[in-house]
Order: C-alpha cells, then sequence, then structure tokens
C-alpha cells in the first residue's frame, strides 16, 4: 500500500513533466523527493485515480514497463507517439526524449 502523501508527491511531479518527453522511474523518485524508491513508483501509479501523465514514465533502458502487445503497452505507445516521441523496438531514445528539467523547474514547480 501506498500512502497519500507518496501519490500525491507523485502526482504533482508527473504534472509538471512536459509533453513530448519521459522520466525513468528512478528519476520521477528523485524528482518526488524520493531518491532510491523507483519500485515504489510503480506501486504509485498502479495506485493514483484519475488522469495523469503515467504514460511518461519508462524504465531506465528506455523502454516501456509493460509486456509487449499487452492493452498499456499499446496505449503507452500511441499517447507517447501523439506527444511526438518516436518508439523503435519498444524503447525511448532517453537521450532525445528524457527530461532535463531547467533549475527553475526544480525550484519552483517541483515539491520535496
Amino acid at each position: 500500500m501506498v500512502n497519500d502523501a507518496v501519490l500525491t508527491r507523485v502526482e504533482n511531479t508527473l504534472a509538471v513533466i512536459p509533453e513530448g518527453v519521459v522520466v525513468s522511474y528512478g528519476q520521477l523518485a528523485d524528482l518526488s523527493g524520493l531518491p532510491g524508491r523507483a519500485r515504489l513508483m510503480g506501486r504509485a501509479l498502479r495506485a493514483l485515480d484519475g488522469e495523469h501523465n503515467w504514460h511518461r514514465v519508462v524504465r531506465a533502458d528506455g523502454k516501456i514497463a509493460f509486456p509487449d502487445g499487452s492493452s498499456h503497452a499499446h496505449e503507452q505507445r500511441q499517447r507517447l507517439i501523439e506527444e511526438g516521441v518516436t518508439i523503435k523496438n519498444n524503447r525511448i531514445n532517453l537521450k532525445k526524449y528524457g527530461w532535463k528539467p531547467d533549475l527553475h523547474t526544480i525550484l519552483s514547480s517541483l515539491q520535496y
């Protein structure tokens, strides 16, 4: 079970991630003020209600975490493609599409 404080942090961080970029589960944890808690991010994403940018979170190697061919993998691919993210062999080029927030965003938009 994921507590409400963690869910709030993750949801707030997801809201800041711009369209057309992705973050890894570990980066999401870091940006949410929960360093080293990448696995917790997966549980938190499953526990969140409502609409949020879950599709912008991928594995550290750039791969979509859902099994290839699953409905979640298909939805994530479609949503990312609609945002202009190129996916090749079920993988996103993190050097090109990985989010690198600037200092202003880190200090003013992210909550720790």
